[in-house]
């Protein structure tokens, strides 16, 4: 008599901890770029111009967006095809190399413009890790968590990612508080990129431990055992456009409110409502903070009351108070600012906190990497990566309000004709 000896299940720590430390590595890289721009780039483009050097620094920071969608089809083909576990563990490993080539670039005035191409290059690898990060974080999480707790999970993406957003701001607090401007400018600015390098190194030590999907394990048996020829992954994912229109409508209105109210608050508030820099940092802090601890809420509620009640509860909520908190925010003071912030992050953390579980729950094993990653990716870098330069072109908040609700608007009713996957088994999709 033959036994077998079933593998052990990997514990739902360590599924965490992998795709959470990870996650938010990739966050803080990410964002240090925004936070140390006026620092290095005098250093890495022509000084003589400051004005100009710095526009020219955020124009590198777009490319990023740009870079993401290919690198959705990069490391999506990999999660589909190799695995989900090297897609991460090349992800966190690029974003690593990334920051590392931007902590040791030389000045623009030791070697010119070279400076300044090593910058868009260390750039477009950050992109492409990034593009790649989301999809294959997300896929692996949700392929590994019970499905009746799938949401819950999930919600790890956002939070690790936000954490370590928070991280690369505390760090900028930190050095400004006890390193001159001479120094933050001369050597300063390459201290988080050289962090964000050796915490890559940490998050890929973790990866390598962590154990391949079961899902996508059982996925690529069935198919072997069946001799089925499998598809070429960008084939069928074109061929599955339907479906990606339906990601690429949720995620438009979510993604610019995010950046908005999250990510970009902080300079809205001081350019736009006339709020100084302590004030719209601490808020911003504050409400980032909030969103933390709502975002694990509400993926257990996606997980007792539905995915798609969560969403059109939260997104129509942004909708409706859009306008509202904006008025709040014009003229008011710093608390003001806190609650209106707190107010919409906590509205859309209703979609959020289980978006990786929603939107696994869409696509079938062969092509959940790369079919969720690719129209993700698109729909970030058309809407999100727009939205402070469509915010800056409007040049009124209130009017850039009524676009952001529309896009709200379009994702509650694409939303509200989707079947509710709430404990779907992805063994069937």
């Amino acid at each position: 008599m033959t036994t077998t000896t079933e593998r052990p299940r990997q514990s739902a720590a360590r599924t965490l901890i992998g795709t959470g430390v990870g996650n938010a590595v990739e966050w803080f890289d990410w964002n240090v770029y925004a936070t140390f721009a006026v620092y290095f780039s005098v250093q890495l483009f022509n000084h003589e111009n400051p004005q100009s050097a710095f526009l020219q620094t955020m124009a590198v920071f777009a490319v990023g967006f740009v870079a993401r969608p290919f690198g959705s089809f990069v490391f999506g083909w990999i999660g589909d095809r190799i695995g989900r576990r090297p897609s991460l563990t090349l992800a966190v490993l690029a974003a690593s190399a990334g920051s590392l080539l931007i902590a040791i670039c030389p000045t623009y005035d030791r070697i010119g413009w070279i400076a300044s191409a090593l910058l868009v290059f260390a750039r477009l690898i950050q992109g492409l890790a990034h593009g790649g990060e989301m999809p294959s974080a997300q896929t692996y999480l949700a392929e590994h968590a019970p499905r009746e707790r799938r949401g819950l999970f999930a919600s790890v993406i956002y939070v690790s990612g936000t954490f370590g957003l928070l991280m690369g701001l505390g760090l900028g607090l930190g050095l400004q508080a006890v390193l001159t401007e001479d120094e933050m400018a001369s050597w300063g600015w390459r201290v988080p990129f050289a962090i964000g390098a050796v915490l890559g190194l940490i998050a890929l030590w973790i990866r390598r431990s962590m154990e391949e999907s079961e899902v996508f394990e059982e996925h690529r048996t069935h198919t072997q055992a069946l001799q089925i020829k499998q598809e070429n992954v960008f084939v069928a994912v074109l061929k599955n456009w339907p479906t990606g229109l339906r990601v690429i409508a949720m995620t438009a209105g979510l993604t610019v409110s995010y950046y908005i109210w999250s990510v970009t608050m902080s300079s809205v508030a001081q350019t736009s409502f006339g709020y100084s820099p302590g004030e719209a940092f601490e808020a911003a802090l504050l409400g980032n903070l909030f969103l933390i601890l709502v975002l694990p809420v509400w993926g257990w509620a996606s997980d007792k009351i539905g995915r798609r009640p969560a969403i059109i509860i939260g997104l129509l909520g942004s909708a409706v108070l859009y306008l509202p908190m904006i008025n709040l925010v014009d003229g008011g003071t710093m608390w003001q600012l806190t609650f209106a912030i707190c107010v919409q992050v906590g509205l859309l953390a209703g979609f959020l906190s289980h978006a990786p579980a929603t939107y696994a729950e869409m696509f079938p094993t062969g092509q959940r990497t790369s079919g969720f990653g690719i129209y993700y990716a698109i729909a970030i870098a058309a809407f999100g990566g727009t939205a402070g330069y469509v915010f800056t072109w409007i040049g009124d908040a209130r009017t850039f309000g009524f676009y952001a609700i529309g896009l709200l608007l379009i994702a509650v009713a694409t939303v509200f004709f989707m079947p509710e996957t709430k404990g779907k088994d992805l063994t069937e999709a």
